[in-house]
């Protein structure tokens, strides 16, 4: 088969790999990856010849999603690279009353675009073989009223820390707000939609920080980190 342009450039001028040399490929959609053999690369392209499947990427002890206010440029960038490598299942960017980047029409499709591109990186990166859904993006209070299954809303005001916590079951949702936080009708409403509040201790991270601590904590506690 052809090799994707984008794939095509990493092995020639980064990896510098040659006909013959052997590569891991995979498609995100079956969980697999695949033994090839790079057969030709040159200027105009490369071609592999797919030798075998490996297995099948087993399913994660507790499936993650994150609920995240859009923030601007590598703030976003970092926090779905990051959450990609811990494992998250689910991203769905929103928009809030505070949230800064205005997005709409083909700026918005160019930015799901460079998302898309970041979580396929990520997932080359750390070597997960399902790319992660990424939903479009939705204003908050509309994703409030029809999101299913727990939702735990960062809140450095809640009462209880993470660990104090029961085990959220086999999926759970963590909703974080966008540079400045969110708006205290947001906060009102996200509670009156049944989210429970949750602090990552004593300190108010950043919106980029807080998901990747959150992630980190649960596969700690319930996930893939026992």
């Amino acid at each position: 088969m052809e090799l994707p342009e984008r794939v095509h450039r990493h092995l020639q001028q980064v990896l510098r790999l040659q006909p013959g040399d052997l590569v891991v490929l995979f498609n995100g959609r079956d969980g697999r990856d695949y033994q090839a053999r790079l057969t030709r690369i040159d200027r105009r392209g490369a071609e592999v010849e797919i030798l075998e499947a490996g297995a099948e990427e087993l399913p994660p002890a507790l499936e993650l999603h994150l609920a995240l206010g859009i923030s601007r440029g590598e703030r976003m960038d970092w926090a779905l690279q990051k959450a990609v490598e811990l494992g998250v299942a689910g991203i769905q960017p929103l928009f809030t009353l505070r949230t800064q980047v205005r997005l709409q029409g083909e700026r918005l499709e160019k930015r799901l675009a460079h998302w898309r591109g970041v979580i396929l990186s990520a997932c080359e990166q750390s070597g997960r073989r399902l790319l992660p859904d990424l939903e479009p993006p939705r204003k908050l209070d509309s994703w409030l009223q029809q999101t299913t299954g727990p939702v735990l809303l960062l809140d450095p005001r809640a009462a209880r820390p993470l660990p104090k916590l029961p085990s959220p079951g086999e999926r759970v949702t963590f909703l974080v707000g966008p540079e400045g936080g969110f708006d205290e009708k947001e906060r009102h409403l996200a509670y009156a939609c049944g989210c429970t509040g949750v602090r990552l201790g004593p300190r108010i991270l950043r919106t980029e920080t807080a998901p990747l601590a959150a992630l980190a904590a649960a596969q700690a506690l319930w996930g893939d980190f026992r």
